[in-house]
Order: C-alpha cells, then structure tokens, then sequence
C-alpha cells in the first residue's frame, strides 16, 4: 500500500493509550517497525507492541527521570537524557532493567539525541552548548564540539554525517569522520526573534532536512544546497510548546501536531496542505512519529495514540 494524499487524509485514530499520568516526552520505533517505546515526565518508560497495539511492559527511571529516549541498534537497548539529578545519558537494558553504562559530560540539559542508523556511535546536544560524539562500547566522549549557542543535532540516513542546527539561525553539516575540521558547508537562514529551533532532522532520501520550532512554523531545506523550500505554518503553538515534526518514511510529507490535538500534514514536494486530522488529545500533541516499516503513525500527548488508514487506496 502506497501513501498518497488520499491514504493520508483517511487516517483515524485506533487506539489509545492511558498508561501516563503526565506528558509523554519523546517515543521511538524499533527499526523493524513492531514496537515502539515512550519516555514521559512522570519517570515512566513504557514499550508497546505495535502489532498486537497494546503496552507489554513499563519501566521506571524514578531518580533521575526519563527524556529523548532512543532505541539502539540492539532492539532490548535504549540510551535516553535525564531531566533530574545530572545530565548524564543512560544506556539501559530493558531485558533486565539494567544500566549497562553511563555517558557523563553535559553540564546542563540534552535537548538532542541521534544514533547513527549504521553503527553504535550517537551525538548528543545540551544547553551547555555543545554537541558531543559518544559511541555504545566506552563511556568516554568521542569527540567535542563547542558551538555558539543551543544546539539541535541528527544524523543523515546514511549515518556519514550530522548536520547541527546552531542559535536557531544556522545549520552546520559535519563530515563524522572528519568534525574536528570543523563544518563543510553552513547554512545560514533568517534568524527568527519570536521562536527557538527545537528539532531537526534529515529526510529517509537525505534530500531534505526539517528544522521545527517552538513557534508556529516549520521549515524544510535543500540538504545540500541549504536554500529554504517551504515554510510551513497555519498549526496552533501560542505557548512555545516543542512539537515534534516528522517525515513519512517515504520523504513525501511532513506532519506535525498542534496545541489543540490536531495533526497537520503537507506534501513535502509542493508544500501544499494534504490533511488535518483530529487526534482527540487532550492537551498538545508533543511527539508524532510515522512507523518506519507498517501503516500506522503514533501521536501522544499524555495519552498514546495509534493510527491506521480507513481506506486503501
């Protein structure tokens, strides 16, 4: 089955999920698409089954909190941030609920967490201003960069290079094998007074990359040329909430929740608006993610939110 804009706009809500008690932070799918596992402020972990759409099992990281969590290429691993005590990521064992190691180094929060779609290295981004390279085997920081201001950071498909998005003005594009050499090409786009960049991240096709904001527009750049394709706007964020934005697996739209529970998408191609979509959340819609290999997308505000096409184009 193919996405198009009639398959898209035909979505409805599955199933929902009650299992958080405050808002669900960030979630991931596996990379084979059956499972997916959320991180909320309410310290709790919890994996679903995506196939069977129920929750199998919920972990507790009580001391020092749970936040962009991210699975590892081992589908019973996970590294995510802390939002207490210190800014230490964690890589967790979720077959025995055991740390296997910790990644100290940030002195103040991680905004950003990417693993590499091809091996064990991952990079993080904190509000101490700077974007560290680590790699799964050795607690020890692989690389340091120190940048101008906060740093939104991800990988490209192909796990080559990164791209930083710095200050909420421009983006750096780093070769991974060679960062200390500094960027090979710089974007610098308009800086916007009223809004922070929060997100970035690359198309599966590499061609694109979409810079989100916690303000009312998206962006999407030429990866490799850096020129601004589309802006998107018309979703509601008057209380600079972060909103996650998301690429469909295919590169051809980009959705984006909205304080009021909505779900936006766009054809990423000719920036037209293709959907809106009525997700019944009861409060803003902070994570949205496509499943990389079913047709089906999750949404959550405090509740999980499984989607499915009513139709089959």
């Amino acid at each position: 089955m193919k996405l198009t804009d009639n398959v898209l706009r035909s979505f409805r809500v599955a199933k929902v999920f009650r299992e958080n008690s405050d808002k669900i932070n960030c979630f991931d799918f596996s990379s084979n698409g059956e499972t997916v596992i959320s991180s909320s402020d309410d310290d709790s972990i919890v994996l679903y089954d995506c196939q069977e759409g129920k929750p199998k099992r919920t972990l507790y990281s009580k001391k020092y909190g749970v936040d962009l969590i991210r699975y590892t290429h081992a589908a019973n691993t996970v590294v995510y941030s802390s939002n207490k005590i210190d800014d230490t990521i964690r890589y967790l064992s979720l077959h025995d609920n055991k740390y296997i190691r910790y990644f100290p180094g940030h002195s103040k929060r991680v905004v950003a967490l990417s693993m590499s779609p091809v091996d064990d290295t991952f990079i993080s981004g904190s509000l101490d201003k700077t974007i560290r390279l680590w790699d799964l085997r050795s607690p020890n920081c692989q690389g340091l960069m120190h940048l101008q201001g906060k740093p939104v950071c991800s990988f490209d498909p192909e796990g080559l290079i990164f791209a930083a998005g710095v200050n909420s003005e421009m983006v750096k594009l780093y070769d991974l094998r060679s960062f200390d050499k500094g960027p090979f090409a710089t974007f610098k786009l308009q800086y916007e007074r009223t809004c922070e960049w929060t997100g970035l991240k690359f198309s599966n096709d590499g061609k694109l990359i979409l810079v989100s904001t916690n303000g009312g527009t998206l962006r999407v750049l030429d990866a490799f040329k850096g020129a601004v394709l589309h802006s998107f706007g018309g979703y509601n964020n008057s209380k600079g909430v972060i909103l996650e934005a998301s690429f469909t697996p295919d590169s051809q739209f980009i959705m984006i929740g909205s304080e009021d529970g909505k779900i936006h998408v766009w054809n990423a191609e000719s920036g037209m608006k293709v959907a809106l979509l009525d997700g019944k959340h009861t409060g803003p819609v902070t994570c949205l993610q496509f499943n990389p290999k079913f047709m089906t997308f999750a949404s959550a505000c405090s509740n999980m939110a499984f989607w499915l096409p009513t139709i089959d184009d």
